[in-house]
């Protein structure tokens, strides 16, 4: 982990050279550190923390090709990276010690050390005023805890009660210190009670409306928090912090899109393009419509430097989950990204160029209908889950099938059937295959993988339970921790 964090220094110091001309003249360009509170400002602001470089391999890249909905064209897979193979197939080792460290990893530890950096310093800088100061450093602690929510959702087993306490987690790296020697893992909980502490106390400062989408708000933190509960089974602990999102987003200016306008007659989406399909949000990075937090990663299997995903289509299974009528299949293609129909029948996702991983609209009423499901407020539940289908369906086809609407387990199913639905091929699914594992409600659940091959045949892969639900940490990164324990 050394190796990562010792260069964070220079990143973190040279990220404001950018500056104005009187303060270059007292500290030269290259030298500048963060010393007001408008240079913190900028540190917050830094395009890392909300958004990958074009067609670098980042964002949730590993859940992408992990998530059961998904099956590929092998003569497609096969161009792709090693590691990327090895992930779909669920091997246990996939970053050997002379592959690479992963992009998201890497960008996540050196983002900690900035957020760290803010934390620790913000308080103490010149000019702003006490009200600034405390804003940056609960942007930062939020920032903080969504990193580490995506951390141990990588590299530590899921969230159970019983075990929490025991269970390896990741290491919590909470200064701006690149001299530390090493660091251990922890336990799942305390990674869990670190993250539940740092917005909890971000929430009693952050705006409600932020000044812009990629910086966190409150609601953003109230939403995320929520989330975490509902992912560690405290289903009575989040449905009050979604609630909290929802009244504070009253007033902001946060919608869902209606597909039946967008995407229906002369709609502002089409026509689509042949290639990148229709427009929206999933072509357009500077669409915040429906972001409560905004954060994107370039998601283009159009692209020949992005093979990892060029050959992932809905499986069979989660193809079968649309209506025929569900608006959001006009996000997908039936040919493949070199134009030819695809052999196997598999739909590619062709109308998501930049996928949304931060806190989406959508999501927070799914996150709060699986609450009310799961509390037993079934008519409030098939109301959240309605007023999303609305926006994404016909009026003949957004109902809750009376089926799901009148029984609880069904309708906690449903609903984690319509975040399939609404977030397939994006890497949501893998974060959700995890939870599940260990929920009562989805006992036995298995989870299976298909490469359709080159010459016919086909592959079936099964995750193995629960190992293949954790990632190993990188070999290099237990080099430079003598004595942390690895994932099996």
């Amino acid at each position: 982990m050394k190796k990562l964090i010792y260069p964070l220094i220079y990143i973190a110091c040279s990220m404001l050279t950018s500056c104005s001309d009187s303060f270059l003249e007292v500290v030269p360009m290259g030298q500048r550190v963060a010393s007001t509170t408008a240079d913190y400002d900028l540190l917050m602001n830094n395009m890392d923390f909300y958004r990958d470089q074009s067609y670098s391999i980042n964002g949730w890249l590993e859940p992408q090709l992990m998530g059961d909905e998904a099956a590929a064209s092998g003569a497609y897979l096969m161009q792709s990276p090693v590691h990327a193979v090895r992930l779909f197939q669920w091997q246990g080792t996939v970053y050997q010690q002379n592959d690479q460290i992963p992009t998201f990893l890497r960008s996540s530890v050196t983002n900690i050390y900035t957020f760290n950096k803010v934390i620790a310093e913000v308080m103490d800088a010149t000019n702003g005023t006490t009200q600034q100061k405390e804003i940056l450093r609960a942007e930062a602690r939020a920032s903080r805890a969504w990193t580490n929510f995506q951390m141990i959702n990588y590299y530590a087993k899921p969230y159970a009660a019983a075990t929490a306490a025991t269970d390896p987690g990741f290491p919590i790296i909470d200064k701006a210190d690149a001299t530390i020697p090493s660091y251990n893992r922890g336990t799942v909980q305390q990674m869990y009670d670190f993250i539940i502490s740092d917005l909890t106390e971000a929430i009693k400062v952050l705006p409600v409306t932020p000044r812009i989408r990629t910086r966190f708000s409150k609601a953003a933190a109230e939403g995320l928090l929520g989330k975490v509960y509902l992912f560690m089974g405290r289903t009575s602990d989040a449905l009050p912090l979604l609630n909290a999102a929802f009244a504070d987003l009253a007033q902001s200016e946060v919608k869902l899109y209606d597909y039946n306008v967008t995407l229906g007659p002369n709609g502002t989406f089409l026509p689509a393009d042949p290639n990148y399909g229709p427009a929206g949000p999933g072509n357009d990075f500077n669409d915040f419509t429906e972001d409560i937090l905004s954060k994107i990663f370039t998601n283009d299997p159009q692209s020949p430097w992005y093979v990892t995903t060029r050959g992932l289509g809905l499986t069979a299974q989660a193809a079968a989950l649309f209506d025929s009528r569900d608006l959001r299949l006009k996000l997908y293609s039936s040919n493949t990204v070199d134009g030819t129909p695809d052999p196997n029948g598999l739909l590619r996702k062709y109308g998501v160029r930049y996928s949304r991983f931060g806190l989406q609209l959508s999501e927070l009423y799914l996150l709060r209908a699986e609450c009310k499901a799961r509390l037993d407020d079934l008519t409030g539940a098939v109301a959240d889950l309605e007023m999303l289908r609305r926006n994404r369906m016909p009026a003949d086809a957004y109902a809750v099938p009376a089926v799901a609407a009148g029984d609880k387990n069904a309708l906690v199913h449903f609903v984690i059937d319509e975040r399939i639905r609404e977030f397939a091929l994006e890497g949501y699914r893998w974060f959700d295959m995890r939870r599940l594992s260990v929920d009562p409600l989805f006992a036995g659940i298995t989870f299976t993988h298909t490469v359709y091959n080159a010459d016919g045949t086909v592959s079936n892969y099964t995750l193995q339970q629960p190992d293949r639900l954790v990632m190993q940490i990188p070999e290099l990164f237990i080099l430079s921790n003598p004595g942390m324990q690895n994932n099996p």
